[in-house]
C-alpha cells in the first residue's frame, strides 16, 4: 500500500498521559520502524512533545478524539511545522484481541502514513470561543427547564394544579401566586386575584386549582427551586450579553439565518458555533446534512438494506435544528410548513421532522455561500408544482367520504 506521510506519528490519549508512536517509513524493502514514547499530559510535558516531533521531523500527527482529553495535546500541537489530524474513534477502531494503549498509538500512525483516515471538523479559536457560549447557554437553559419541572412535581404533591391552567408556572401570574404561597397565603381567591393580563379571564379555573394542601414545608422546596431558578436566568443573561459581543464578526451571516421561517437568533448561533459559518468546508449541501446527521444511513449487505437510520450527528446542532423544524412545521403559510403536513401524512411526524431539518441545512449552505436571503417557496408550493396531481388527490378523498365530485373551472372577470 501507498505511504502518503514516511514520517507519522500516532497519539493515544489519556487523562494522564499519552503514548506516542513514531513511524518512520523504510526504504526500499525494508519495514517501517516504530518508536513509542510515553508523555505526560500537562503542558510543559506535550511541549516537550512537540518538540520531540519537530526533531523526528515527522509531518503528520492523527490523534483519537478520547473525551476532552484531546484538546490540551491538539491545541498546543497545532500550529507547528507538521500537520495536526483530530480522527473519530469509530473511523479508527483498532482490532479486537490484543488491544492496548501502545498498539492504539501503533495502529493511528498506521492509518496516518497510508491516508487511510479522515480529519474531524476543529473550529479555529474564535469559533471554539462561541461553541463554548452556546453550549453552556444550551446546558443551562436544559437545567433551569429541569428545575422547573421539579417544582411543578412539588406542587402536584401538595394538590396545587397551577400547571393544568396556566402554561408557564414561572411567568408573571405563576410566579407572584407562587410568592404568595410561599408568603403563607392560602386562600385560594386571593391567589387567583394575582393573576395578571390574560391570565385574570381564568380566575375561576385558577381558584379551584390553587385549592390544596399547601404547607410551610412545600413552601421552603418552593423556595429553593425558585432561587436556583433565578441562578440560572442570570447565567443566561450573562452568556447572550457575551454571545453578542462574540458573534459580532458573524452578525451577517446569523442576518441571513434568521430570515429563515423557524430559525431564531438562539438557533443561528447555535448553527454558526457548530458548522463555523464557513460553508467551504463542506463541499455540497449534502455533505453538511451528511455531517449533521440528517441523512439517511447506508446499511446495505448481499443487495439488502439493514438500516436506513440517520447516523448520530452533532446533538447540539441536531438539537437546535429540531426546535427549529417543528417551529416551521406548525406555520400554516410556509413551504416548511407544508412539506411537513405532507411527509407526516404517509411517513410520520418523527421523519417529517428529520426531512425538515435537512431542507433547513440545504437552505444554511446555500444561503452562506450565496450570501443571499431567504426566499420562501410558499405553502402553496406542492400545489403549483403539480396542479393535477393535488386535484386528484381532493378529488380521492371526498370520494373516499361518499360524496359525488364534479370540478368546474372559476370564470375569469374579463
Amino acid at each position: 500500500m501507498e505511504v502518503v506521510h514516511p514520517r507519522c506519528a500516532g497519539i493515544d490519549v489519556s487523562k494522564k498521559d499519552a503514548k506516542v508512536c513514531v513511524r518512520v517509513a523504510g526504504a526500499g524493502r525494508r519495514k517501517a520502524s516504530s518508536t513509542v514514547t510515553t508523555w505526560g499530559a500537562v503542558t510543559n510535558q506535550v511541549l516537550a512533545l512537540r518538540d520531540h516531533l519537530i526533531e523526528a521531523k515527522v509531518t503528520l500527527v492523527v490523534m483519537e478524539a478520547t473525551s476532552d482529553y484531546w484538546k490540551p495535546f491538539y491545541y498546543l500541537l497545532e500550529g507547528g511545522p507538521f500537520a495536526v489530524m483530530l480522527v473519530n474513534a469509530r473511523h479508527a477502531k483498532n482490532l479486537p484481541g490484543r488491544k492496548t494503549d501502545v498498539s492504539d498509538a501503533a495502529w493511528l500512525a498506521d492509518l496516518g502514513a497510508h491516508g487511510l483516515v479522515r480529519g474531524s471538523f476543529v473550529p479555529p479559536e474564535p469559533i471554539r470561543q462561541l461553541r463554548d457560549l452556546t453550549r453552556t447557554r444550551t446546558m443551562i437553559a436544559r437545567v433551569r427547564g429541569q428545575e422547573a419541572q421539579r417544582l411543578e412535581k412539588l406542587l402536584e404533591d401538595a394538590g396545587i394544579k397551577l400547571s393544568s391552567v396556566a402554561s408557564d408556572i414561572t411567568g408573571v401570574s405563576g410566579r407572584a401566586m407562587l410568592e404568595a404561597l410561599i408568603a403563607g397565603e392560602r386562600d385560594p381567591a386571593v391567589l387567583a386575584d394575582f393573576a395578571k393580563r390574560r391570565m385574570r379571564s381564568k380566575i375561576p379555573e385558577l381558584t379551584e386549582a390553587l385549592t390544596g394542601r399547601f404547607s410551610e414545608h412545600h413552601g421552603f422546596l418552593a423556595r429553593v427551586h425558585l432561587d436556583l431558578i433565578d441562578q440560572h436566568s442570570k447565567a443566561l443573561a450573562e452568556l447572550d450579553a457575551r454571545i453578542e459581543v462574540m458573534i459580532e464578526p458573524f452578525r451577517s451571516a446569523r442576518d441571513l439565518l434568521v430570515s429563515i421561517p423557524g430559525i431564531s437568533v438562539i438557533v443561528a448561533d447555535v448553527v454558526i458555533a457548530e458548522t463555523g459559518g464557513d460553508m467551504s468546508r463542506f463541499p455540497t449541501a449534502g455533505h453538511l446534512a451528511s455531517w449533521a446527521g440528517t441523512c439517511p444511513g447506508s446499511n446495505e449487505s448481499a443487495g439488502r438494506v439493514k438500516s436506513t437510520h440517520t447516523r448520530p450527528g452533532n446533538p447540539y446542532l441536531k438539537g437546535a435544528l429540531g426546535a427549529a423544524a417543528m417551529s416551521a412545521a406548525r406555520s400554516h403559510d410556509t413551504y416548511f410548513g407544508a412539506k411537513y403536513r405532507r411527509i407526516a401524512s404517509r411517513r410520520g411526524p418523527v421523519k417529517a421532522i428529520v426531512a425538515i431539518e435537512h431542507a433547513m441545512l440545504i437552505a444554511i449552505w446555500n444561503m452562506l455561500t450565496t450570501g443571499a436571503f431567504y426566499q420562501d417557496p410558499g405553502g402553496d408550493f406542492y400545489a403549483r408544482l403539480d396542479p393535477e396531481r393535488g386535484k386528484r388527490r381532493a378529488v380521492d378523498q371526498l370520494q373516499r367520504m361518499g360524496f359525488a365530485v364534479t370540478l368546474e373551472p372559476l370564470a375569469v372577470a374579463g
